[in-house]
């Protein structure tokens, strides 16, 4: 590409986002923060948060439940819970 055609498509790209400022932003942004779109996605956003909170909050329950019960048993080492009678006839 030579340098005529690389400005005419800086220019263009500059000119069509300058143009477009009210297209920028979404009816719920652009609108009034009072309406019930606005309430509409507020109440999205926090059911979202909630079910990943919740999701979050699952698996790391589950990581503590594994913590508290692996402290709670621990398993034996093989070589004490062998005698020396029965690790020579395996």
């Amino acid at each position: 590409m030579n340098s005529r055609s690389v400005f005419f498509l800086l220019v263009a790209l500059v000119v069509f986002l300058v143009s477009a400022l009210d297209a920028s932003a979404c009816a719920a942004c652009f609108g009034s923060s009072d309406s019930k779109l606005a309430q509409g996605m507020n109440a999205g956003i926090f059911t979202l948060l909630g079910v990943v909170g919740g999701v979050l909050f699952g698996i790391a329950g589950f990581f503590f439940y594994i913590v508290r019960r692996a402290a709670a048993h621990p398993l034996p080492i093989p070589a004490e819970s062998l005698s020396s009678a029965e690790t020579f006839n395996a």
